[in-house]
């Protein structure tokens, strides 16, 4: 009970993890008793967990899209309507029960969603006389809270995928729930929610084996299931754990002007205008990982109930996390995915120390303002990118690949709509690359099929007219002799000891394998290239620099968080690629006297002014050194003048090397 009152904030849950308590965590934030094992089936292997920072990095993410999508569509809000229905203003209501009310809490267990069997004593679960509303100092603990548990004996239809509710009523004290007991029951005395306390989740069979043996190791049970119900069936499911929350709250709320989503809590009596007490089912802290499924081995259930009182802000913060985005056409399979990566956040603000979770947070978003001005860098380079030459257009190719392939894996994979739209937004953007690399026309006389043009690929002619063609053609050839080994091995071990779905899985998962397992390979075209070209003023350094700083934030938390070793691998052949290119920028230094593509140099034009305002002394010796045009001329009317046998002597005259004095102290300075 220390910790129930603890769970009704995430700062405070973490203060609770922080006591090294183990065991379940219940809907409050407190250790309950796990439930028999012999009673829980046997379950798949579950997917290791991602860590606190992949986590965070993915809520931002989701974050920035739904903030992006939501702006697009946004509209001002409706104006409230303060008037009531004479025409005159809305008073401010108050709360039926006033602070340090009696009050009794009654608990009754139904498989029906409306409650009327008062008389039943086997669906009474737990009766709490004399509670104070707004007591916070009351109970076992001194916290204003109360639990009580005990074991549910399940009927039949429940253990058949069955539906079972909570009913929870408040009464003020000497009054009782049941409207048939006329002289006991007072409408305005009486306050009453209930929930379905059973959560139905969907359990997907991915039919896997061995391609070539045909054998697979998954437990036959679920194969026998899958064959009868479908790939996805449809379980009740069981958490133990449930906490009831009454807000102490006696803000005078006008009907019509609560904000959302608290208007779904507070409900209003339609006769006197004033609103019940709000009572909040707090499941919030009830992890994913610990629902298991209802069937016919589970004789009863276990069930323990805590009641605590709740303050307004945190009950403001609990309503906004379980409000269900408007975005309801995406479907329900992205609530249940978003249930269950929200686990991840509630673990790590549990179990994560504060001072690192605190760092974590922070980082994620410099990593996430990072990858945001990276990828402006690069749209911004290769639109205004007027020359290819020092550019591997191939690369270019090979991230189109690459984008196509991780697009069909997560495809086939059925991964997060979040995720499916920013890869495909990703694999958008590849191929609007391939507009700036290449000229690309609509051929309408051969069209595809007799109906669709036929699109036309051909090299622009600054990638053509440059040796950058021959370097890359060369690279892709030299690290084709690597690729093409490395994929024909590990398409071999994917298909003797991985199991798939079919050939067509087996393909994008061993594509996606290895491009994961060796991708880094692709981006040494371009350092051949800047090796041949023995220059690095064409890259995009503004991008690679946002990009590099992600890795070593990458690499940071690789090492400081728990990882996969090949995702730590991944990070240091990053760093291995980059610190190269930063070795090919210091040793290909910038020359000032070298042309660029455009006919440019860093050198300063000669100009007039510098020889008429020189020394004496210097403008005598400048003008004994004729430039190229005055000597040529000279040499012209030398040779129109002169006698035939004296026209040799002009041109070799003219021909001969004049030395320049040394220049001046400040001449040099002003150089």
């Amino acid at each position: 009970m220390a910790a129930a009152q603890e769970a009704d904030g995430a700062g405070s849950a973490v203060v609770a993890a922080g006591g090294g308590s183990s065991g379940q965590v219940t809907s409050n934030g407190s250790v309950g008793r796990d439930p028999p094992a012999e009673t829980q089936p046997q379950n798949p292997p579950p997917q290791p967990a991602p860590n606190a920072w992949q986590v965070i990095k993915g809520v931002l993410f989701r974050i920035f899209i739904i903030w992006a999508i939501s702006s697009w569509f946004r509209r001002g809000p409706a104006p409230q309507d303060q008037a009531g229905p004479g025409g005159a203003p809305r008073v401010a209501s108050r709360n039926l029960f006033p602070k340090d009310t009696l009050m009794n809490l009654h608990v009754y267990i139904s498989e029906h969603e409306h409650f009327t069997d008062f008389n039943a004593t086997s669906a009474l679960f737990w009766e709490q006389q004399d509670l104070v509303y707004g007591d916070w100092t009351s109970g076992e603990n001194s916290d204003g809270c109360y639990e009580h548990f005990a074991e549910l004996d399940i009927p039949q239809s429940v253990q058949q995928n069955g539906s079972i509710y909570i009913h929870v009523y408040f009464t003020k004290s000497g009054f009782h729930p049941d409207p048939r007991q006329k002289a006991l029951y007072r409408r305005l005395a009486t306050v009453h929610m209930s929930r379905m306390i059973n959560k139905y989740k969907r359990r997907r069979f991915q039919k896997t084996k061995n391609l070539l043996t045909g054998e697979t190791e998954a437990d036959p049970e679920m194969i026998k299931r899958a064959e009868d119900y479908g790939p996805v069936e449809v379980i009740s499911h069981w958490h133990p754990n449930i906490t009831i929350n009454i807000v102490d709250d006696h803000t005078p709320w006008v009907k019509g002007s609560v904000p959302p989503p608290l208007d779904q809590y507070v409900k209003f009596d339609a006769v006197s205008g004033d609103y019940y007490p709000i009572i909040y089912f707090n499941d919030y802290w009830n992890l994913q990982k610990d629902y298991y499924p209802i069937n016919e081995s589970l004789a009863s259930l276990p069930l323990r109930v805590s009641f605590c009182p709740l303050s307004l802000w945190r009950w403001q913060l609990y309503a906004a996390q379980s409000a269900k985005s408007p975005w309801n056409f995406l479907g329900d399979e992205l609530y249940e995915q978003s249930d269950e990566e929200q686990d991840s956040v509630k673990v790590a603000l549990l179990e994560t120390n504060p001072y690192l979770l605190a760092l974590t947070i922070i980082v994620s978003i410099v990593h996430s303002v990072f990858e945001f001005l990276a990828f402006k860098n690069d749209i911004q380079f290769w639109n205004s990118r007027q020359s290819l030459e020092g550019l591997s257009v191939r690369s270019v190719f090979f991230g189109v690949f690459q984008s196509f392939v991780v697009l069909l894996y997560i495809l086939d994979n059925e991964t997060n709509f979040v995720v499916q739209v920013s890869v495909f937004i990703g694999v958008l953007i590849d191929l609007w690359k391939i507009t700036k690399v290449m000229d690309v026309r609509l051929d309408r006389e051969h069209k595809v099929a007799g109906l669709l043009p036929r699109p036309t690929f051909q090299d622009k002619s600054t990638y053509v007219e440059s040796s950058t063609k021959v370097y890359d053609d060369m690279a892709f050839r030299y690290l084709s002799w690597i690729l093409f080994p490395l994929l024909g091995c590990y398409a071999v071990y994917s298909l003797l000891y991985l199991e798939h779905k079919g050939w067509y899985s087996w393909v994008l998962s061993m594509l996606y394998g290895f491009l994961l397992t060796f991708g880094f390979i692709t981006m040494t075209p371009q350092l051949f290239i800047n090796y041949k070209l023995k220059s690095v003023a064409h890259l995009p350094w503004r991008m690679l620099t946002y990009k590099a700083l992600n890795t070593f934030i990458d690499d940071l938390f690789a090492f400081v968080i728990k990882m996969p070793v090949m995702y730590r691998i991944g990070c240091l052949r990053d760093d291995v690629v980059f610190f190269i290119y930063l070795y090919q920028r210091w040793i290909y230094r910038v020359d000032p006297t070298r042309v660029n593509e455009f006919g440019m140099s860093g050198e300063a034009p000669t100009a007039a002014a510098p020889v008429a305002e020189a020394p004496p002394a210097a403008a005598g010796a400048l003008s004994s050194a004729p430039s190229p045009t005055t000597t040529t001329e000279a040499a012209r009317e030398e040779a129109s003048t002169s006698p035939p046998s004296q026209a040799p002597q002009g041109p070799s005259s003219a021909s001969e090397p004049q030395e320049a004095p040394p220049k001046p102290a400040e001449d040099k300075k002003r150089d």
